[in-house]
């Protein structure tokens, strides 16, 4: 055997390997942001990355969850509401409104808050704080979301309407979704509802009232 033939064979070095973790993320964007060409249907929409936080009722105390989110407010916060009777809640509303927080409330018409009682003198209290405005739809199909956004980085919705007993009571969930993408979504649809020409723009001094029937 000649001496060249002796000499040790240098090992071939392979690639350089990506950390792992930049893999992870690598393949976790490629997922989410993955539609097959070919899928066309109910399901095709915007994807976003969001922080989810779930709630069940009545285990869990919503109401609880809607006062210390409606808390944290600091600019703005626009509801759409089938229902808005707990009185806790808004007083809440009225609290964001006084410390500056700008308020749109988007409401259906068949609601007790708007016809008479307790519920509906705090609901005026309420318009009359600074930076208050409110609509109620007012076509014969039901305004059904529970959703509202705070300061356009969170969105909450679900089941729970914003009753005693759907925060208390009842079996409801609550989702809080922390996505700037998510509430920009929110907001196309709540400005859509919001600027329909058959709206009823709602003024404390025209509680209670028949928003159905126009007074």
């Amino acid at each position: 055997m000649s001496a060249r033939s002796a000499r040790p064979q240098t090992p071939v070095r392979s690639a350089r390997k990506a950390p792992r973790p930049l893999l992870r993320a690598l393949l976790v964007a490629f997922c989410v942001s993955y539609v097959p060409s070919q899928a066309r249907g109910p399901l095709d929409g915007e994807r976003a990355i969001a922080g989810v936080r779930l709630f069940y009722g009545a285990r869990a105390d919503l109401r609880a969850v809607d006062e210390a989110l409606i808390g944290q407010a600091r600019e703005s916060l626009d509801m759409a509401a089938y229902a808005l009777s707990d009185r806790r809640l808004i007083a809440a509303l009225e609290a964001a409104a006084r410390r500056g927080v700008k308020i749109r409330l988007y409401l259906d018409p068949d609601q007790p808050t708007l016809t008479g009682g307790p519920a509906t003198a705090a609901l005026a209290s309420l318009l009359r704080a600074p930076g208050v405005e409110a609509r109620v739809k007012t076509a014969p199909d039901l305004m059904h979301l529970k959703s509202y956004q705070i300061d356009r980085r969170a969105l909450r919705t679900g089941s729970s309407n914003f009753t005693v007993a759907g925060g208390s009571r009842q079996e409801n969930d609550v989702l809080v979704l922390e996505s700037a993408e998510v509430v920009a979504a929110f907001l196309r649809e709540f400005d859509y509802l919001w600027e329909r020409q058959a709206n009823l723009r709602l003024q404390p001094e025209r509680l209670p009232l028949n928003a159905r029937g126009g007074g």
